[in-house]
């Protein structure tokens, strides 16, 4: 019996060694390729200079944000790892190989993801913009020592307040509970706080999303040779030379004081940029000019339609079947049976409709007007907007596991801490997100498909030369044909 004993202590030892050298590994790639994508978009100007602290201090909140944005990274993979794993140990259940793969690895993941991502969401971000913004208190000797003892009093009174504002707002909503949640801060005051932030993420979420999905087909567009109708594009490649050859000459003519010279070179550079794309297209092939456009637009169509239908059939289960409410679990029990009822084929169009709803997500974010100054750019990103970027991201990516299941997309149910929301077993919060969700994203798909139909004919058959005071969005049918039938004729 002291032999079995030793024997399953030994295996418990190996299987948490090598569960904990998996993380590491994996943590580990990730935090280099953030460290490169971060690198490429950070201002070196503020890393190139004499003064030997603010170098330390630059450096130090790098490495805070690039952890930052390695858990977040890994959040984003959750889902689609937790998928995979359960497809892999149904398809080969007896492989030797495969037995690292178990339910205790995964597990270990989400509580990994969920401890980090609140980490760095209330201590190490805040920590790295104070450090930032820190000069050392007055009359203390300076140094970094001293901008770490500045950055801990203030990042301790902002977490006395966000901690005062979470009790009251306990207080407010549970009046049972609020005196004894301040003496028992582990197991009520702080997830409070974790399901308030989880839940500002998926709400950011439905309104990123459903914009994000209709932004990616301009997106694509912009980045594929699309082909036009009715269009020479010899004809025009011909004549937009012709006008950048005039406006060059203006350029480097200036002699004329009439002459807008600001004007003429915003018209140079746009001109140059047109003939640029008119050159791509004339030497892309028809394949990729004909084919490869209308594909990939099929393709985002396509991924988009699967996910408002996936979102409407999970509205009906919601009102039939009380276990299609998102929940928690606490043993994944991973090859056991598949989560989907397509089997491998479903689990892999779910985990490419999870990566297409955070890029998607992602695309939104930055494409709306109150976050559209924090686009980072190459080589020219201060800290202070990498800090901010990686905030948002890390609150996009640690929601996505909950958006996800939240909406039916998967029913691979929530892991660890994630699944103990307090708003998760709330029916109406859960079906009216789905509501919304479907209705805003079938309105956003609606207006963009609409509208690019529009652009085209309008496009095709010459009517963007019309006057500006007139309406293109009230212009009949009746007048597009006939304006096409006389450029025929």
């Amino acid at each position: 019996m002291e032999t079995v004993d030793v024997s399953i202590r030994e295996q418990q030892f190996h299987e948490r060694v090598r569960e904990t050298l998996i993380c590491v590994i994996l943590f580990s790639s990730l935090y280099i390729v953030s460290y490169l994508i971060l690198t490429h978009f950070k201002k070196n100007a503020e890393f190139v200079t004499d003064d030997i602290e603010d170098a330390t201090v630059n450096k130090i909140a790098l490495w805070l944000c690039t952890f930052t944005l390695s858990v977040a990274v890994c959040a984003v993979l959750l889902l689609p790892i937790s998928i995979l794993s359960n497809e892999v140990l149904l398809t080969f259940p007896h492989s030797y190989y495969m037995q690292w793969l178990n339910g205790s690895l995964i597990h270990g993941l989400w509580n990994l993801v969920f401890l980090f991502s609140n980490l760095s969401l209330v201590f190490l971000m805040p920590f790295a913009y104070f450090f930032l913004e820190s000069e050392g208190f007055a009359g203390s000797k300076k140094g970094v020592m001293s901008r770490v003892y500045e950055t801990a009093v203030m990042l301790l009174l902002l977490s006395l307040l966000v901690l005062g504002m979470v009790w009251v707002a306990s207080a407010l909503l549970h009046h049972h509970t609020a005196r004894k949640s301040l003496y028992d801060l582990w197991e009520y005051y702080l997830p409070y706080l974790y399901s308030g932030i989880s839940l500002f993420g998926v709400l950011l979420l439905l309104l990123c999303t459903p914009f994000g999905l209709s932004r990616m087909f301009s997106i694509t567009g912009s980045l594929l040779v699309k082909p036009r109708l009715l269009e020479n594009v010899e004809e025009t490649m011909n004549c937009a030379v012709l006008e950048e050859a005039s406006l060059h000459r203006k350029l480097k003519n200036n002699a004329s004081c009439w002459i807008n010279m600001e004007s003429v070179k915003t018209q140079f550079l746009s001109v140059q940029a047109k003939r640029i794309a008119l050159e791509m297209r004339r030497r892309a092939s028809p394949w990729q000019r004909n084919l490869g456009y209308p594909l990939a637009m099929l393709l985002l169509l396509a991924l988009t339609v699967v996910c408002v239908l996936m979102v409407c059939f999970h509205i009906l289960e919601l009102l039939f079947y009380e276990t299609a409410m998102p929940r928690g679990m606490e043993d994944p029990r991973l090859g056991m049976a598949s989560f989907s009822i397509f089997g491998s084929l479903g689990a892999a169009v779910e985990v490419v409709l999870i990566l297409y709803l955070m890029v998607s997500s992602v695309v939104g974010f930055y494409s709306s007007p109150l976050f559209s100054g924090l686009l980072p750019r190459a080589q020219d990103t201060t800290l202070t907007q990498i800090i901010g970027n990686c905030v948002s991201l890390l609150v996009l990516s640690s929601a996505l596991p909950v958006f996800s299941r939240t909406l039916g997309i998967t029913r691979f149910d929530l892991l660890g801490d994630f699944g103990r929301y307090n708003w998760l077993g709330n029916f109406h919060i859960v079906f009216l997100y789905n509501v919304l969700f479907a209705g805003l994203t079938s309105a956003c798909l609606m207006n963009t498909l609409t509208w690019a139909v529009q652009r085209e004919l309008i496009r095709a058959f010459g009517l963007h030369k019309l006057p500006l005071t007139v309406s293109r969005s009230t212009i009949p049918f009746k007048l597009l044909v006939a304006s096409g039938l006389s450029r025929i004729q």
